[in-house]
């Protein structure tokens, strides 16, 4: 299925200069004001590849020092520094049919990418041949606007050369890495521009700070129709330091995000990452006629987006049965409904640790609770999911039939404790460093963060907990998953800081962020170039 989520951020000004003018060469420029090293000119584009699991992504964007743009002029940035701007030209993902599956089959995704990343990269160039052509005034074609139209590659217009290719490096499947990696290290090499070999996990903790970068592109528009420079950003926001809680199908962890490549892990999993335990969890609960991929997203809605119609209940006016006429329900079932969350947070540590019975006589207890051994577990900096999902697996199991009503509370519970684990480590660091700690920011992202349930907990727990004045940031839910839009904005931070790769280098299945692991974090393995010349590796 093909998932689009090109869309400009903002409007632009009328009257407002053309933002892709050349600099005039002969004034001098702040220091750090941003240039192409290619060209020289104020902005340029980057072409991003991802294909690191069963998504395949390509995306353009355009970038630019907005600091100099103020209520539609071109002034010097007063405070000499680079506020970036990002404009999205271009990206589409498609996901691997995975259907037939209990999860994603590694060979059907390799040959997802195969056969999906070279039609998607032909529309994505398509797509910037004619937006530099709408740059200049012209049109390559008539009917451009039919974006199904073969994007004019048969054209004899040359396709514009952007200023570095950003592709996934790692970590995750190599075989599905190689594929983006390779095409990306020929694109870079036929056009003779650099290559940055992108960390996974770095690109979903920057990407809130790409909703800046889009927010600086143009001035907003105000309801008088005059441009609102105050609604930009001088810094990216959140500004280092923050948290960052990365949740994924692969992934769950805890990282002290102290600057664009010192990430310090905190507490990560010890078993299974959080998302592998809900999508077997949504196995394990749901009855068979509901369960759709992705699991994780279906086990929420089946929680707290669905209704459960009893026998002999008389259905109200609102609820819509296809099929059946108007009166008392025959046979349990399902109906959508409105979300509501009925949830109260633990006011105290101890609370956290308590099990909540339910009226079907069993309860699920919070992972660590128990000490072991004489170690007191539950204050460990470590997550764990794997005696959760055995529970659970057991309560599923333990009878024949389990009515839907019940199979709903265990979909609710399950998730509630699970995320309330998952906020238990960021209380343990906050209450721990609360001093030390200058951030104010909590960035959560990776696939699970698009879980609505999960917000709201979140926010709900740091509440009652006295740490309402802690800020979270969640990417838009199209931008949880994977997508090679964070691919090109993580690539465009290391590529202003003066950072690109070598075209050696490989795949890498498991990339540690912390520059104190094994690895060396992000700048520790091999194949990183600083300013063209190569650094050391840790």
């Amino acid at each position: 299925m093909l998932l689009r989520s090109c869309r400009r951020a903002c409007v632009p000004v009328r009257g407002c200069p053309n933002p892709f003018l050349r600099r005039n060469h002969a004034s001098p420029a702040p220091e750090r004001r941003l240039r192409s090293k290619r060209t020289g000119d104020d902005n340029y584009t980057v072409l991003a590849i991802e294909t690191s699991c069963d998504d395949t992504s390509v995306a353009i964007v355009g970038v630019k020092d907005a600091g100099f743009l103020d209520s539609g002029f071109f002034k010097p940035n007063r405070k000499e520094h680079k506020r970036l701007g990002l404009d999205v030209y271009f990206h589409e993902k498609i996901t691997a049919n995975n259907d037939a599956y209990t999860g994603i089959h590694p060979l059907v995704a390799l040959e997802s990418h195969r056969a999906s990343l070279a039609p998607l990269l032909q529309r994505a160039l398509g797509h910037m041949k004619r937006r530099h052509a709408e740059q200049d005034g012209r049109k390559l074609w008539e009917d451009y606007e039919d974006e199904d139209y073969h994007d004019g590659l048969d054209n004899n217009e040359p396709v514009p050369v952007p200023e570095f290719v950003a592709v996934t490096r790692g970590p995750g499947m190599r075989s599905n890495l190689a594929v983006g990696l390779d095409t990306a290290k020929g694109l870079a090499t036929a056009w003779g521009v650099p290559l940055i070999g992108v960390h996974h996990m770095q690109a979903h903790a920057l990407t809130p700070r790409l909703l800046t970068a889009q927010a600086n592109w143009l001035p907003w528009v105000k309801d008088d129709g005059q441009s609102d420079s105050c609604r930009s950003h001088d810094e990216l926001e959140p500004a280092f330091p923050f948290l960052t809680v990365l949740v994924s199908g692969g992934h769950t962890m805890l990282i002290d995000s102290k600057g664009l490549t010192e990430h310090t892990t905190l507490a990560e999993t010890q078993d299974i990452a959080i998302g592998d335990f809900l999508d077997k969890a949504a196995r394990a609960i749901m009855p068979g006629q509901m369960l759709r991929p992705p699991f994780g997203a279906a086990l929420e809605r089946f929680a707290f987006h669905s209704e459960v119609i009893q026998p002999g209940i008389v259905l109200d006016d609102d609820v819509e049965i296809e099929g059946e006429a108007r009166g008392p329900a025959c046979e349990e079932h399902v109906q959508p409904r409105e979300c509501r969350y009925d949830y109260t947070p633990p006011a105290r540590r101890q609370d956290e640790l308590e099990t909540r019975p339910t009226g079907w006589g069993w309860a699920l207890t919070p992972p660590l609770a128990e000490s072991k051994g004489g170690e007191k577990s539950s204050r460990r900096m470590v997550y764990s999911f794997a005696g959760l999902l055995t529970s659970i697996e057991r309560l599923a199991k333990r009878q024949e039939h389990i009515s839907l009503v019940e199979r709903q509370v265990m979909a609710r519970e399950v998730q509630r404790v699970a995320f309330e684990h998952l906020a238990s480590r960021i209380l343990l660091h906050l209450s721990s460093a609360s001093e030390d700690w200058k951030g104010d920011t909590i960035v959560v992202s990776g696939g699970v963060a698009s879980n609505k349930f999960l917000r709201h907990l979140l926010r709900s727990v740091l509440d009652a907990r006295g740490y309402s004045h802690v800020k979270l940031s969640f990417p838009p839910i199209e931008l949880c998953t994977d997508n090679a839009l964070m691919i090109a904005w993580a690539g465009i931070e290391m590529y202003e800081a003066g950072y690109t790769s070598s075209l050696d280098i490989g795949p890498i299945r498991t990339w540690s962020m912390d520059p104190k692991a094994p690895d060396g974090g992000i700048l520790g393995v091999g194949g990183w170039l600083k300013d063209d010349k190569p650094i050391s590796e840790g």
